[in-house]
């Protein structure tokens, strides 16, 4: 089925380990060398598996090879394909793109075979840790973290495949060898929905419990709020309303996260690892360069056009859309925060960002937005960059404080407290420069909660995924594309090629 790589190049200023390699197409067994250190004879080679694990945040290749993680596939996936954004750069580059975008999805897209490949990789890489755990001499409390950290990951890996795919294959163990990887039919067929949430919901609850708070745990890991606030997200997916409370409540009182005074920092340099940071990739510096995730600014950056003459910054796709911009407040402070415009006076004084580089005026720009939250600056005097372009120092935000003081206002209304739901509501509003609101009917309420998740977490990655959850998707993506087909469209394609390696055993999503 889904090709199994297990060969790390563990980053972050780790060295490389080579480990098991296998692949459907392959006949042969790599075996490791006699005398070769492994998590049993060495301590260092599990902190080096482990560490190979948040280096798989890093996959973003959307033509082959790793598959994508937190490239423009993601991307795509999660907002180009809604009403927040528009694919942007051309009209003929990447023709999948657009696809995604204007939902003329088939099971053969590139985009969405990577995202596939990419989390099913990232999956393996946690099994494959979690082997080498079992045997490892370790303290018993450094294995229990260790562990903990990879199983957040499984469950987080598995938590964006359900949202998209529906069921897929419940994968937990390393396969033996070639032949049982290409015919074991857990391998090859997919679990239900169900299924996958229950391992989802085993495997951050074993986090929660074994991972160490903020502060104590080293920075730039997974901690027991991060896990908490994602078994939060899950419980909310799930509509358990009094779980999703009850955990986003937990990590509200725990005193580890506050919001940022500031909403336009949260996106630069100075926001990275502070104190609204919950779950992140991270980035920093590798062999003298920069390492980031590869091209995630310049896949967004904006893009040069018209009648040119500026050194431009990306490829221009993911264009904050019209509908998008219609959708803010007068006077809510983070539209500019999120949203880079072009200039279009006839006076071409050209938009000035906040590290002081200067856009030209749309005749010479590609689109009329692009997505602020993704600019890394290239003044060395700003943020940090060494020259390297494809992979700049930019952190991106996968859970923030914001996200679950929102959660919790949802949960409680939906528990019949708008009370108290809008006074959680007040404090995203407050920092955003707006009035208060006051508590309404529970549909009232519901519909401004639905709002503020928008704004606030606009291009944040996260709109797909709520629209899906609260059944909005049809409704909200019909009037503006209107190729949406409920029962179809909610789900992505299973790649044409993971049917193909599983002999047929691999089902079609509806309609495809």
């Amino acid at each position: 089925m889904f090709k199994y790589i297990l060969k790390y190049k563990l980053l972050l200023l780790i060295a490389a380990v080579s480990v098991l390699n296998y692949g459907c197409s392959k006949d042969f067994l790599d075996v490791p060398v006699q005398g070769q250190a492994t998590a049993d004879s060495d301590p260092d080679v599990a902190d080096k598996l482990v560490t190979g694990v948040y280096a798989s945040l890093h996959a973003s290749s959307a033509f082959g090879g790793i598959g994508d993680i937190n490239g423009i596939s993601m991307i795509a996936a999660t907002t180009i394909i809604t009403d927040d954004s528009d694919k942007g750069s051309t009209p003929g580059d990447q023709k999948g793109l657009k696809d995604m975008d204007d939902f003329d999805l088939t099971p053969t897209n590139n985009f969405v075979a990577a995202l596939w490949t990419g989390y099913f990789n990232g999956i393996a890489k946690t099994n494959q840790a979690l082997k080498a755990l079992e045997t490892a001499k370790l303290d018993e409390d450094l294995k229990l973290r260790y562990q903990a950290e990879v199983r957040f990951f499984r469950g987080y890996y598995y938590f964006n495949l359900v949202r998209w795919f529906g069921g897929v294959p419940k994968v937990l163990k390393v396969p033996l060898d070639a032949y049982e990887a290409n015919n074991d039919p857990v391998y090859q067929t997919r679990a239900t929905p169900d299924e996958i949430y229950a391992l989802i919901i085993e495997d951050l609850t074993f986090a929660k419990e074994n991972l160490l708070i903020k502060g104590v745990m080293p920075v730039g890991r997974v901690t027991k709020g991060t896990a908490t606030a994602m078994l939060a997200k899950v419980y909310l997916t799930r509509k358990n309303w009094q779980e999703a409370y009850t955990l986003s409540q937990e990590v509200i009182s725990s005193g580890s996260y506050s919001l940022l005074p500031d909403y336009s920092e949260i996106w630069r340099q100075v926001g990275d690892r502070s104190n609204e940071a919950i779950f992140e990739v991270q980035t920093g510096v590798y062999n003298n360069s920069d390492y980031g995730v590869p091209n995630y600014c310049v896949w967004q950056g904006p893009r040069v056009g018209g009648l040119q003459g500026w050194t431009d910054l990306g490829f221009g796709f993911n264009s904050p859309s019209q509908n998008l911009v219609n959708d803010y407040e007068a006077g809510d402070k983070r539209k500019e925060s999120t949203i880079i415009f072009i200039d279009q006076s006839p006076q071409h004084v050209g938009t000035v960002l906040f590290d002081g580089f200067r856009i030209p005026s749309q005749d010479s720009v590609a689109n009329p937005r692009y997505n602020y939250k993704a600019y890394h600056s290239e003044n060395k005097e700003v943020e940090s960059f060494l020259g390297n372009r494809d992979r700049k120092q930019k952190n991106i935000h996968l859970l923030r404080y914001a996200d679950v003081i929102l959660m919790a206002a949802e949960a409680a209304n939906e528990l019949g407290n708008s009370g108290e739901s809008a006074m959680l509501i007040n404090m995203i509003r407050q920092r955003a420069g707006l009035a208060d609101i006051i508590a309404s009917s529970q549909p009232s309420m519901r519909e401004t909660v639905y709002h503020e998740r928008r704004i606030e977490l606009a291009m944040e990655h996260d709109r797909w995924f709520d629209l899906i959850r609260t059944g909005r998707a049809a409704q909200v993506m019909q009037a503006i594309k209107p190729n949406f087909i409920p029962g179809k469209n909610e789900l992505l394609p299973i790649p044409s090629l993971q049917i193909a390696l599983s002999g047929g055993k691999l089902t079609q999503n509806n309609g495809y």
